[in-house]
């Protein structure tokens, strides 16, 4: 028993240190994003723009009992990881209503043991790779083209990837280049920015969204977005990894995700909403989990989605829901669900899942720009993958070389503290039942720390 109190206080020394190792970098940004250091208001029409943000999330979890652990466990011993990002976001108009936008990235450090462990990994801040030391990358390049339908205009705030001006109501958005899907697709008000809101991948986006994205998240390909009054509708093709989970080099789309979104817009007793039906499909050299275990079974080996690969195709739905009940609360739901007989080519190994929370303005306490977000998501996998899993597959966060199934379950509480009007401190807190499905491993408290500025 002195061991492990020992073990908990020296995971908690080392947490408290990589906090006090980023406070003064955190601090000297700050003071940069202050409204003295910068220009105060932005052209009612800009013709280019430079912002910047930073952001660092340094997380811990203690011990935990595990009956056994295998190649994509999350550690049983204890570990504190941090993440910290420097993005610059350059943007310059083309010509009337183009814009070519450009964000290079300073990125450095891990998710917990690089980024496995959990279907809903907890750091939405973690790539599926990274680095010790600071290294550079460029991870949006495109160029988006707005074209006016209709005479009404509304004014666009000065933003991240965002010139300040005018803009018609009704409009048809064009997007082509290197971006995130989920810059564009199951955006939500509510829960969808790791560096702002939650934390956790399957409470941020759908949980069995599986978007195309190379290892940092990022991809090639285009998006249009219609807009009318109450409803938009949106589509979009974008480039898979030449191998799930690996990266995406050059222009080739034979492997490719076709996305349709249609969104409407409503008011609630005089609350606004939003209402999302998200359908998706990815199409190319994916595996089939059946088809991995009967090959292991004949060869007396652990079975491996990499030798069975063949050209395919995997659907998949999300439902997405924000409304504001008050000036002060929003809620948030999402209902995601994939074809479970394949394997998880680009985000995570989940099947189905659902998620939903609350996000209440500090008002009541005299704190308007503070938040309080309380969430929680339930993440399943489908019979095959199970059997996958339990035979000792590894997929791209799960695999404990055995599984004793029960659904993932996670609760994430944060609380975002503006401690200037262009910084946050952030508090987090998720619970975990069941990481990567298993019984025999866990429950994990994780705690964690988010600084944030921008300017």
């Amino acid at each position: 028993m002195n061991t492990l109190r020992l073990h908990h206080l020296t995971s908690v020394w080392a947490f408290s240190s990589r906090i006090g190792a980023i406070a003064i970098t955190w601090c000297t940004l700050v003071f940069m994003s202050s409204p003295s250091a910068f220009a105060q208001d932005a052209p009612a029409d800009e013709t280019w723009a430079i912002h910047g943000q930073f952001t660092n999330i340094t997380q811990g979890h203690p011990h935990f009992a595990a009956a056994y652990s295998g190649k994509n466990s999350l550690s049983t011993n204890g570990r504190n990881e941090e993440t910290t990002d420097l993005t610059l976001f350059a943007g310059v108009s083309l010509w009337r209503g183009a814009e070519l936008w450009l964000n290079p990235e300073i990125d450095q450090g891990f998710g917990f043991d690089n980024t496995v462990g959990m279907a809903g990994f907890p750091n939405g801040g973690a790539y599926k790779v990274g680095a010790n030391l600071p290294y550079l990358r460029i991870p949006r390049a495109f160029i988006r083209q707005a074209i006016s339908l209709g005479d009404a205009e509304e004014i666009r705030e000065a933003a991240a990837n965002q010139l300040a001006g005018s803009q018609s109501v009704n409009n048809l958005t064009l997007t082509v280049g290197k971006f995130a899907v989920v810059d564009v697709f199951d955006t939500n008000r509510y829960a969808h920015d790791p560096r702002a809101d939650f934390l956790n991948w399957a409470i941020i986006e759908g949980g069995a969204f599986d978007y195309a994205a190379d290892s940092w998240g990022y991809t090639l390909g285009a998006a249009a977005e219609w807009t009318q009054d109450w409803w938009t509708l949106r589509g979009g093709v974008f480039r898979l990894s030449a191998v799930p989970n690996g990266k995406v080099v050059g222009f080739d789309f034979r492997q490719n995700s076709v996305i349709l979104e249609a969104e409407q817009r409503h008011q609630w007793r005089g609350h606004p909403g939003k209402v999302k039906l998200l359908a998706f499909v990815n199409r190319g050299d994916m595996a089939g989990y059946a088809d991995a275990v009967h090959l292991g079974l004949a060869t007396t080996s652990t079975p491996d989605v990499a030798l069975v690969r063949r050209f395919s195709s995997r659907p998949g739905l999300v439902l997405n829901v924000e409304q504001e009940l008050t000036s002060a609360i929003g809620a948030f739901a999402r209902l995601s669900s994939n074809r479970g007989g394949k394997e998880t080519f680009e985000f995570a190994d989940i099947n189905q899942a659902v998620s939903a929370g609350l996000s209440i303005q500090g008002d009541a306490w005299g704190r308007h720009d503070d938040t309080l977000g309380i969430a929680a998501a339930v993440n399943r996998i489908s019979g095959a993958a199970q059997a996958y899993f339990a035979a000792g597959g590894l997929g791209v966060q799960v695999g404990d070389g055995r599984m004793n199934y029960a659904p993932e379950q996670i609760q994430e509480t944060y609380y975002s503290w503006r401690s200037s009007p262009h910084s946050t401190v952030t508090l987090d807190y998720q619970h975990v039942d069941h990481p990567a499905y298993n019984q025999d491993r866990g429950p994990v408290s994780i705690y964690g720390v988010r600084l944030h500025a921008e300017f």
